[in-house]
């Protein structure tokens, strides 16, 4: 059996050391749940992540020192604030708006307006005028020679600067014109995808989509409440059983010693009273032959012929029987009141009792059984009721406004989108043209210089003509002739592209990185009745967008922005007795009996009562303890016996006197006093007699003395037993029955604990659940971060990706457009000196 090795370790425990371990279980029994650890932790999977509108964030770029430079100077053109006046007679009533007005505030982009038209026309008069000039030859004036290396070295010098400074701006040109394209496209289709995504998140927050998801989520607590429950009846079953068998066993333990304690009590009083009768018995025989061995003897040493007998004479005269067993008590009335017992198999009933012991895990699965069906069966009609948070929530009759509002406006701002990303097109090839041009005039005016230096250096007079000069001239004139015919077109470009860019960063970008947008809107009349935000949104009356703003940001839930707590308390649907009542109920009505362990039946109960009744402890053991301390025979007989063959032998003691040695007599012997039985009779009768003694000592008195021997086993061991017998007995059948009757009750309450426990535990995690849900209802499912997160991304997007290279790409092409004013006077300039000095005096 599963205990039997526990029986043997608890054999040596009596009953103080029981009660006292049956004390400290009775205390023990009422210990704590021990709830905590990361097992009792149930993770969730928030799907409604992939529908979150991901944040943009301005990313640092190598040009940002050129977009601080841009925002400087757009800073110092229009250094007036948001134009809430304005704005607001443009929004209520745009009738009233004057253009006086509209010219006041953008008063920086008039004049840049006007220099804008200046150079577009100066720039392209001063080419025709050129141009009628060379076709007359009237142009270029004289030269001196005394000062012609000088100032073609300057020339040549300050032509080399404006170019490089052209090319640097061109080069900037080209990377922020790129970086536009590369921005725009990704940048446009991101508003209707933002939109979309708004859509989709604020959709996906009734039943079908979050709330839905989240109410799915219980299929977490349920399974782990399923496994929980699997293991449910055999975890109660183990704790019984580990709980309540240290007592159980020792019981066990106690009732096998009491058992082994009676058959071995009838064992040796059986061997007392068999062993004494055989002692009885053994002595009458011995008596008679003793006796007549000892005349024998005490005739021999008395013969006046035996030398040196007198020694010995005393010794035998003295044979005779020691013990006399027949004085003992008679333990025949006690053999007789255990006459017939066991009348019970003790080993069979500690098996059985052992056995039904340690099937209480398996009677505790059958017996839970239908419990446990039941529950699952509860915890089906739970996942009912958990659906009743998603259909009985009121979200769409908030959220179906902002929905269609939001799918209009994605479908409003596509042709906006295609009509910008149409004009990207054409600016983006327009400025690619132009820069491509201003490289083409970058390109004559580096290979015009290289050649006019080159032959300026292989002319040995000024006035010869040399054609890599020439050409170099013409280079050179070929580069001012295209600034010329392409700065009216560079001019519209910039001015046109920073028109629209930098209104777009000083109205709109300044003012939505300030908030003064938001301060506008929330500011009351500034927005025309049919723009309401406030009442649109149903947002709380004391609240405005900028309120709302940093509460979305910051992740406030869409009731608490729209005041859905007053229409529908969330709190209450999330109560947990709301959902576990019935479970809960289930459990604690469950009862049943796990300890019923008989240990001891009626008839064993009778063989202990008898056998401490029999008067095993009313024998006075002490008489056979005094008797077996005497010997069988008074005299030893191998000593007599060895004795007797030393006198055959001669074999005595001599002392010495003045003469010589004298005999036991007192005669004179010899110097070497030789000592000899003179009479060979008398010593041939000396050993007979000896070995007569030998023979009785190894056939009678070892016998005898072995059944003493035997006797004196049986005697300590029930002399041992009877003092404690009554009380050892009695304590048996007292822990016995105590055990039998509090097994049951016992059993019962680890049962209600073991249930407590486990209550406590699936409870947690139905709480846990419905914390995670309104968690997740509250700052996820139901969170307007999204929102907040949409309106960043439109001013990232729109300000630091696309407005930021827009604006330094005009001024990089602007850059270009002013430097070329010198570049054309410089060019013309250094042409006179690359030609023969006849052509340049005409």
């Amino acid at each position: 059996a599963e205990g039997a090795p526990l029986l043997v370790g608890f054999s040596t425990m009596r009953v103080p050391g029981l009660l006292l371990l049956w004390a400290l279980l009775g205390r023990g029994s009422g210990q704590q749940c021990q709830l905590g650890g990361p097992a009792g932790v149930l993770r969730f999977t928030d799907r409604h992540a992939d529908i979150q509108v991901p944040a943009l964030h301005r990313v640092p770029s190598s040009l940002d020192p050129l977009y601080g430079l841009v925002h400087r100077c757009l800073d110092l053109i229009q250094q007036n604030p948001l134009p809430t006046e304005l704005l607001r007679a443009a929004l209520n009533d745009p009738s009233s708006v004057r253009t006086s007005q509209v010219v006041q505030y953008e008063l920086g982009y008039v004049i840049c307006a006007v220099v804008a038209l200046l150079f577009s026309v100066a720039v392209p008069v001063a080419g025709m005028c050129f141009c009628y000039c060379r076709s007359r030859q009237r142009c270029g004036g004289r030269l001196r020679a005394q000062r012609l290396g000088c100032r073609r070295r300057c020339l040549l010098t300050c032509l080399s600067l404006t170019s490089l400074l052209i090319l640097i701006s061109v080069a900037c040109a080209f990377v922020t014109s790129q970086r536009v394209k590369g921005q725009m496209e990704p940048g446009l289709e991101a508003v209707p995808t933002t939109l979309h995504t708004l859509r989709q998140h604020i959709a996906n927050v009734p039943q079908v989509g979050g709330v839905q998801m989240v109410v799915d989520q219980f299929e977490v607590p349920r399974q782990q409440i399923n496994s929980d429950l699997g293991g449910l009846s055999r975890s109660v079953g183990l704790s019984i059983h580990a709980q309540l068998k240290a007592i159980t066993y020792t019981a066990l333990a106690d009732l096998q010693d009491r058992a082994g304690d009676l058959q071995t009590s009838l064992h040796h009083l059986q061997m007392v009273d068999r062993t004494v009768r055989r002692l009885v018995a053994a002595r009458a025989q011995l008596e008679p032959a003793l006796r007549e061995r000892r005349r024998h003897v005490v005739t021999l040493l008395d013969d006046p012929r035996c030398t040196s007998c007198a020694s010995v004479l005393g010794r035998a005269q003295s044979l005779e029987l020691g013990a006399d067993y027949g004085k003992v008590p008679s333990v025949e009335k006690v053999l007789k009141a255990l006459a017939g017992l066991p009348r019970s198999d003790f080993a069979e009933m500690i098996r059985q009792g052992n056995g039904t012991f340690n099937s209480i895990p398996e009677l505790a699965v059958e017996r839970m059984a239908q419990l446990i069906q039941d529950l699952r069966d509860e915890l089906a009609q739970l996942t009912e009721k958990v659906q009743s948070i998603a259909d009985s929530f009121p979200l769409p009759d908030y959220t179906r406004p902002v929905s269609e509002a939001l799918a209009k406006a994605e479908q409003r701002s596509r042709p906006y989108l295609r009509g910008a990303r149409r004009f990207e097109h054409y600016r983006w090839i327009a400025g690619t043209v132009l820069c491509s041009i201003i490289l083409l005039i970058l390109a004559c005016n580096v290979t015009g210089m290289a050649l006019g230096a080159y032959g300026l250096s292989k002319r040995e007079d000024p006035s010869d003509y040399e054609c890599r000069g020439e050409a170099g001239a013409k280079f050179l004139l070929l580069g001012v002739g295209l600034a010329f015919l392409f700065s009216w077109l560079l001019i519209l470009l910039v001015f046109a592209t920073f028109l629209v860019g930098g209104n777009i960063q000083t109205l709109v970008c300044r003012n939505w990185v300030n908030q003064e947008i938001y301060k506008f809107i929330d500011t009351p009349g500034n927005l025309p009745p049919s723009m309401n935000l406030t009442r649109q949104l149903n947002l709380r009356r004391d609240a405005n967008l900028s309120a709302t703003y940093r509460e979305c940001k910051n992740g406030a839930g869409l009731w608490e922005v729209l005041q859905l707590d007053r229409s529908y308390d969330l709190d209450d649907h999330l109560k947990t007795p709301k959902y576990t009542a019935a479970f809960q109920k289930r459990l604690s009505d469950f009862s049943t009996r796990l300890g019923n362990v008989r240990l001891l039946r009626s008839e064993g109960r009778q063989d202990l009562d008898t056998f401490a009744r029999s008067g095993v402890d009313e024998v006075d053991y002490g008489s056979f303890q005094e008797e077996m301390k005497k010997p069988v025979v008074q005299t030893s007989l191998p000593g007599l016996a060895r004795s007797l063959e030393r006198l055959q032998k001669m074999q005595v003691g001599v002392r010495m006197g003045r003469k010589g040695c004298l005999g036991a007599q007192g005669h004179v012997l010899t110097p070497l006093c030789p000592l000899r039985q003179r009479n060979s009779t008398v010593a041939g009768r000396l050993a007979a007699e000896a070995r007569a003694l030998w023979q009785m000592q190894n056939s009678t008195v070892q016998s005898q003395e072995a059944l003493v021997a035997k006797l004196g086993e049986s005697i300590q061991f029930l002399s041992h037993l009877a003092p404690h017998l009554q009380e050892r007995v009695k304590a048996t059948l007292a822990t016995t029955a105590s055990v039998e009757a509090q097994l049951p009750v016992q059993a019962q309450q680890i049962l209600r604990q073991e249930i407590g426990c486990f209550t406590r535990k699936e409870l947690r995690y139905f709480t846990q659940y419905l914390n995670w849900v309104g968690q997740t209802l509250r700052e996820d499912v139901a969170s307007c971060q999204p929102l907040a997160t949409a309106l960043d991304n439109g001013r990232v997007i729109l300000c630091d990706r696309i407005a930021e290279p827009w604006n330094a790409f005009w001024f990089s092409l602007g850059c270009c457009t002013f430097f070329l004013i010198p570049n054309i006077i410089f060019a013309i300039r250094l042409t006179k000196h690359f030609r023969p000095i006849r052509n340049r005096l005409m």
